[in-house]
């Protein structure tokens, strides 16, 4: 199943990333994809707003650490694999056991996981459409990918922005 949106701004990326924050279940696997500064970082924002990180916390993209972690009402493991260069580097340290946890992974630059994916996922590919909009889509690979892209289409219908 396959959706997608347009967000208008930061603020409406943000939002978008909340709302799924808050549809997020343990054992969840979010997969983002998209060139730099579509717009990652800002959906991982409001993914862990959404999830109740601490907003005195700042969220940012873990390029040169790879991973950081984030309390909220479940474990929130933010990786970049910008400077990775394929899955085998992360067996190589480890990473492989968050895949699988009770937290939620969200994982920028996921093309670089392509044999690692978990086989359900919600994949997010987002591109540039303008200064200052993007395209978000939404494509779900199992039957959690799928729900959690109808609970999304289910609250844009309600007006999300």
């Amino acid at each position: 199943m396959t959706w997608s949106l347009v967000s208008k701004s930061v603020e409406e990326t943000v939002s978008v990333g909340k709302k799924l924050g808050t549809l997020l279940q343990g054992g969840d696997f979010v997969a983002l994809q998209g060139e730099l500064g579509a717009g990652k970082t800002q959906l991982a924002k409001g993914i862990a707003e959404g999830l109740g990180v601490d907003p005195s916390i700042p969220v940012t993209s873990p390029t040169y650490t790879l991973l950081n972690v984030y309390s909220g009402r479940l474990p929130f493991y933010h990786f970049d694999l910008y400077r990775l260069h394929g899955g085998q580097d992360l067996l190589d340290l480890g990473f492989d056991e968050y895949f699988h946890g009770d937290g939620i992974c969200l994982v920028e630059w996921a093309e670089r996981l392509q044999e690692m994916l978990p086989d359900d996922y919600l994949l997010i590919t987002m591109s540039h459409v303008g200064d200052d909009c993007r395209s978000l889509s939404f494509t779900s690979s199992g039957s959690r990918g799928e729900q959690l892209i109808r609970l999304l289409m289910d609250d844009d219908n309600e007006k999300m922005f």
